[in-house]
């Protein structure tokens, strides 16, 4: 970064990490910001469909055109650090550090008034973590990349902790009694304020709504009342309390409250795209980015809450690093049947292997196995189809990233939009 002349200074940054939530958290924040006027910038990861959509200009994806310029830009210096590298027995920059250079760049040439910039994994060691952050939001930690992060709650805590630096304000989520003290001590020791879900900021009241829900919230300088948020699960509000308190916290240290209908403009607004939202309503047909037992658990604890089917059929397929045993547990029980597919990736557990471990929990319930996605989905559809009651039986997609992209792709298709690129090679790993 140094080589391109530092673009992540040009700006201050909102970084955002944890385990589960980032993606939905970074959205809301940018959303917001962006209903006050500020120009934004917003780099998340892993991309559903297009790589273009890990990084954004004021809410939409970044052009080719932009996106060649910005890369034309920056090759010269890429390829000079990675001869260096290389030369001296090293590896060349991932694919993820090459973007996240790219996202730095195009923000900065654009310019940007704010960047809100979600950590790819972890948050010491992290690519994004080379800017300085004016504010430092942790979702909810759970278990996750344990190959490279830890195997304990509070060594993954203090990998995510890192992005808590001096001169920064601190907000994070309600975390569990292993990753707390990790980050009130990192936060102690640097001097950084440190604001906390259900203490200092919290949520009030939520009523399951038409695409979404109806939350009250109390923020760190005020109530905001009856906001939309298009996300559905208490787990989505909560992100929604922790969103709402650092555009608080980045907008200034005063006691006056936001402007509530700014504030109702953005989250109503914030793109809920792979996050438990139907891509087809007869039958219905949900698709969710679930791809741990943490979010495994707020996934059924939210289709729980705010659908009301007689029966749904899931779809699942998941990457082989990932925990099976856990997802399939925290799915059984609002699954009243199971199709296990393989999702389109190098990395994918065999749909046989999955179904294998979904026999331990699916007791009295069919698990049928489908390879390709087109079968496992048109098979799902079927049978809610069959049953012949528009909105009784439903189908849930999830369980990876990539598995949800390729729906995306799939009913993109069925809805005749040739402007949908094919899968490529990258490194999403949920």
């Amino acid at each position: 970064m140094e080589l391109l002349g530092d673009p992540q200074r040009a700006y201050p940054v909102i970084q955002v990490a944890g385990t589960n939530g980032k993606t939905s958290t970074a959205r809301m924040i940018e959303s917001v910001l962006r209903a006050y006027g500020l120009r934004t910038g917003l780099f998340t990861s892993p991309h559903l469909v297009d790589a273009r959509e890990r990084i954004r200009l004021d809410g939409e994806p970044v052009t080719a055109e932009r996106l060649v310029d910005t890369w034309n830009d920056i090759e010269p210096y890429v390829r000079l650090v990675d001869k260096n590298s290389t030369d001296a027995g090293g590896v060349p920059l991932s694919y993820f550090e090459v973007f996240t250079s790219l996202a730095y760049a195009a923000f900065a040439d654009a310019p940007v008034d704010v960047a809100v910039i979600e950590v790819g994994m972890g948050g010491t060691w992290d690519a994004t973590s080379v800017a300085a952050a004016s504010v430092a939001v942790i979702t909810p930690i759970g278990m996750d990349h344990a190959e490279y992060l830890g195997d304990t709650i509070e060594q993954i805590a203090g990998e995510k902790a890192g992005i808590i630096a001096p001169g920064c304000i601190a907000v994070t989520s309600c975390q569990t009694d292993d990753a707390r003290p990790v980050i009130v001590t990192r936060a102690s020791e640097l001097d950084v304020p440190l604001k906390i879900e259900t203490e200092d900021f919290g949520l009030l009241s939520r009523d399951v709504a038409v695409g979404g829900q109806l939350v009250s919230m109390r923020g760190l300088r005020g109530d905001y009342d009856e906001v939309f948020v298009p996300f559905f699960g208490e787990h989505q509000a909560s992100n929604a309390c922790l969103a709402l308190a650092a555009v608080e916290a980045f907008l200034g240290s005063g006691d006056e409250a936001l402007d509530v209908d700014i504030v109702r403009e953005g989250f109503a607004s914030a793109d809920s795209s792979g996050r438990l939202h139907a891509v087809r309503l007869d039958p219905t047909v949900l698709v969710d980015s679930a791809h741990n037992p943490h979010g495994a658990r707020a996934l059924a604890a939210a289709i729980h809450d705010s659908f009301t089917f007689d029966r749904l059929i899931g779809v699942v397929g998941l990457l082989s690093d990932k925990d099976a045993h856990g997802v399939l547990e925290a799915l059984e029980p609002v699954l009243d049947e199971l199709i296990v597919t393989t999702p389109g990736s190098p990395r994918a557990l065999p749909a046989d292997d999955l179904a294998r471990v979904a026999e331990n929990y699916f007791s009295g319930k069919d698990v049928v196995v489908e390879d390709e996605l087109l079968d496992a989905v048109d098979r799902a559809m079927g049978i809610a189809d069959a049953d012949g009651d528009v909105g009784g039986s439903g189908v849930l997609v999830t369980g990876s990233v990539v598995l949800v992209g390729d729906v995306l792709r799939l009913f993109a298709r069925e809805m005749r939009r040739p402007d949908m690129p094919d899968a490529a090679d990258d490194d999403r790993m949920a």
